[in-house]
């Protein structure tokens, strides 16, 4: 099994779409105002957006993007006008992570893992 894309819900899917060009994701499907879908720099997996009337309560999805120049990236990204919640930090799980949340309030991570992405010391 493989992961073919992750869709998250947007209210305005035009404006989430600038979002996430800033952020690096290039689109190959426009079928706005409803649905968009981008390729990511790396990997094989996509990422969707689909029009939703309202948003849904609670804590949602976290979707996390992996960067290897983290630093660099968040760098550029707040040159560029991105806010963060949380700039990068080292996590007691081996991870660096940098937060911040989209137009929407979906909640975004990126970070680097390295190693320890897919085998943390715990791991079984």
């Amino acid at each position: 099994m493989n992961l073919n894309q992750v869709t998250i819900p947007s209210t305005d899917v035009e404006r989430a779409t600038k979002f996430y060009q800033t952020l690096g994701l290039q689109l190959i499907v426009n079928a706005l105002p409803r649905y968009v879908r981008f390729e990511l720099p790396d990997g094989e997996a996509t990422f969707s957006i689909h029009h939703v009337d309202k948003m849904g309560q609670g804590e949602g999805v976290v979707v996390y993007f992996e960067e290897e120049n983290l630093n660099e990236y968040v760098k550029q990204l707040r040159e560029k006008g991105i806010t963060f919640d949380e700039l990068p930090e080292d996590r007691s799980w081996g991870w660096r992570e940098a937060r911040l949340t989209d137009l929407d309030g979906n909640k975004l991570i990126l970070f680097w893992g390295g190693k320890n992405r897919k085998n943390p010391p715990w791991r079984i």
